[in-house]
């Protein structure tokens, strides 16, 4: 494996791992891995081009070919996502993609089509890869993994409080039965199941602030890379 720098964040929907793993990598000054926006990405494509979830060759093919691209800027709380030139961004955040992205990620042809594309991130001066499965599967030998959770009503509050803010109607109780079935459905699939690396740190973000968990992470980093 590389000798560049890999922090790898994981952890179930909600727990916060996208935030923090945002503003680590511009802390940082490192790239980002959002791995969950690739699926996201099949599972829309998907639809578009009216490919059947349940097609896995087709579904493969898609994902080996994807047409994507990330930029990320200081000022957005998010990765701009650009799929076949069309910014996507937004689209890909609904709860409708996040539960088709769930139901792809459980397919062993499409995780294994999307695996070298998720590699190549692992670019100088550092990586900071956030999902599921990035300290286990993806970046088994990163030299920092963390696994983040929270309480499943603190998990659904903060994606109620994030979609009500950008203006998308939801209900606190579907969220709260989404997100069950996407753990249920993430822990338990055959392929790269949810769980903590053996040699991961797990730190129950129920209670904390972003910049609590930021400044916990960034001295964890500051302990085992040559960072300042």
């Amino acid at each position: 494996m590389s000798n560049i720098s890999v922090l790898t964040i994981d952890g179930p929907s909600g727990s916060g791992k996208g935030t923090i793993s945002l503003l680590l990598a511009q802390k940082l000054g490192w790239h980002m891995l959002d791995s969950g926006a690739l699926y996201r990405l099949v599972a829309f494509g998907a639809e578009k081009h009216q490919i059947d979830l349940q097609d896995e060759v087709k579904l493969a093919d898609y994902a080996r070919t994807l047409d994507v691209r990330f930029e990320q800027a200081d000022d957005r709380d998010e990765l701009a996502t650009f799929l076949e030139g069309e910014d996507v961004t937004q689209g890909i955040r609904t709860e409708t993609a996040g539960n088709a992205a769930s139901k792809v990620a459980a397919i062993q042809v499409v995780r294994n089509a999307l695996l070298a594309r998720q590699r190549d991130f692992n670019q100088a001066p550092g990586l900071v890869a956030d999902g599921r499965d990035m300290g286990t599967t993806i970046f088994p030998d990163a030299g920092l993994k963390i696994f983040l959770t929270a309480s499943m009503e603190e998990r659904a509050d903060r994606r109620y409080k994030q979609l009500k803010g950008k203006g998308i109607d939801v209900s606190l109780p579907a969220l709260l039965t989404e997100i069950a079935e996407r753990d249920a459905r993430d822990s338990q699939r055959t392929a790269s199941p949810l769980k903590p690396a053996v040699d991961a740190i797990q730190l129950d973000t129920s209670n904390l602030s972003i910049d609590e968990v930021i400044q916990r992470v960034e001295q964890l980093c500051q302990q085992r890379f040559d960072i300042s």
